[in-house]
């Protein structure tokens, strides 16, 4: 199948020879998993009828829709920089993977290596589009409007895969976590700046994930010297409206130490949502718990207890007070106690403390989730105003204003967020498939991250995979089959 070359020989070996030959080798078949659940969820369906894409028609060669399912299927695959679309443009998989053609269209080249052509219509695309078609895709998702879409659909998405797997209903009750994480930027990327709390240079995004399920729900950036609680409030109330429409009946919110501030609170109890949060110790909250952090007469039990407290508390900023609860922890070996502040708008019959905390500490779940997302996916929030100097290897007769930086890598997280979901929803189903706890990154190295060859025979395309894998999507396929974008 074309000319073979032989590359060089290993020493530690002689009868080892390495060769190049022009065959459809890949290692991201994948990317066929990834494309299944992508039309089986409906996602690039839901972001085609509502983005707003401003290119002239006659200069259209790849479509918005191949353009969103290259963006979503090299970041799920890994490739976290645009210009590996330019190493993967001949990758058999990834072409019949983001196409809109059936058949073996997406295969075909315009012009072979010997000069006969088999397309003479240059608006049919021929290989990935390139880094800079994918970065014109970027700034057109930057608008507000845009922006606003990607978002809804993050959320969108994820209801469509849980109502999936429970037969089209929603919950009654779920927890939206909502927390702020680090990402390291390297550069002077407009809105980055110096945290001293991270030592680094970075942005600082608001996250929603649903606690039950490891859904991201919504995503939010920020600039780097943000506070914790920063826009939390106009984040948050949208996002449970949202989440009551398309996943539960009552969505209860739960943050960490840094998000109690009276607007929030106060946000939160007038639209009667349930919240708990963490509260950070201070000199009066001390003098409060002293009375309690004794330890009690007699012998330690075997095991460490905890101790529970209800009390009320109103800081100074607060306009009223509010139910507190009062954590006190026996750790084995230790001379003194230990204890942390919870605050909440549930009533104590309604969750009283021991369920409380429970339910507090369930919250390292959504972190390992957020954790996932930037071990696995690492968005790469790169883009900063560089004139253009060539186009097309000439130079440009008209020089266009660059996009806004900082709204394209707002752009850029949010299509990050939507690659994790869609690789959770092949998760979700492999972990039903096999009854066995997976993570991110397993996924993508027994799943996602497969060899695979590309064989065209009577106008068909095969892909052969190898044993192992094979075996795994075997009983993966069946299930992903199941996800239903009406459920």
């Amino acid at each position: 199948m074309g000319e073979e070359v032989t590359l060089f020989g290993a020493g530690f070996n002689r009868s080892l020879r390495v060769e190049m030959r022009e065959e459809r080798l890949t290692s991201n078949a994948g990317a066929v998993v990834l494309r299944e659940a992508m039309e089986r969820l409906g996602v690039v369906e839901a972001l085609t009828s509502r983005l707003s894409d401003p290119r002239s028609p006659e200069w259209i060669t790849h479509p918005l829709s191949e353009l969103l399912r290259s963006s979503l299927l090299l970041l799920a695959q890994g490739h976290r920089d645009q210009d590996d679309a330019d190493l993967l443009r001949d990758d058999g998989v990834l072409r019949l993977a983001v196409s809109d053609r059936r058949g073996i269209g997406p295969l075909m080249r315009r012009q072979r290596a010997e000069g006969r052509e088999l397309s003479k219509n240059p608006e049919v695309p021929d290989g990935l589009a390139s880094q800079p078609t994918l970065s014109r895709l970027m700034r057109t998702l930057s608008s507000l409007g845009n922006r606003q879409v990607l978002r809804e659909e993050l959320t969108a998405l994820a209801a469509r895969r849980f109502r999936a797997s429970r037969g089209g209903h929603r919950q009654r009750d779920l927890t939206l976590d909502v927390d702020s994480l680090p990402i390291e930027v390297h550069g002077h990327q407009p809105g980055s700046e110096y945290n001293g709390h991270y030592h680094s240079r970075i942005y600082h995004p608001l996250i929603a994930t649903i606690g039950e399920t490891g859904d991201i729900v919504d995503g939010q950036l920020r600039a780097g010297n943000a506070h914790t609680a920063e826009g939390a409030l106009d984040f948050i109330l949208p996002l449970v409206d949202r989440l009551e429409q398309q996943m539960c009946q009552i969505a209860a919110v739960r943050m960490d130490a840094g998000f109690p501030a009276e607007p929030l609170l106060d946000g939160l109890e007038t639209r009667r949502i349930p919240y708990v949060a963490r509260v950070r110790n201070n000199r009066v909250l001390d003098s409060m718990a002293a009375p309690y952090l004794r330890r009690p007469v007699g012998r330690p039990p075997a095991e460490p207890r905890t101790f529970f407290y209800e009390l009320s508390y109103q800081a100074e900023s607060w306009s009223r007070p509010r139910r507190v609860v009062l954590l006190v922890l026996e750790r084995e070996d230790d001379l003194f106690l230990h204890h942390f502040w919870l605050i909440t708008n549930w009533a104590d019959d309604q969750m009283p403390a021991a369920d409380l905390c429970e339910h507090y500490r369930e919250r390292g779940t959504a972190e390992g989730h957020m954790g996932e997302m930037m071990d696995v996916l690492n968005p790469a929030l790169s883009s900063a105003i560089r004139p253009k100097s060539h186009y097309r290897k000439s130079v440009p007769v008209v020089r266009y204003e660059p996009g806004e930086p900082f709204e394209i890598n707002e752009a850029l997280l949010l299509m990050n967020l939507l690659a994790y979901e869609i690789t959770h929803a092949v998760r979700v189903s492999v972990e039903r498939a096999t009854g066995r706890g997976y993570s991110l990154r397993r996924i993508r190295e027994q799943v996602l991250r497969v060899a695979g060859r590309v064989l065209l025979h009577a106008r068909r395309a095969v892909l052969i995979i190898e044993t192992r894998a094979a075996s795994l999507w075997r009983l993966l396929w069946p299930v992903v089959l199941q996800l239903d974008r009406h459920g």
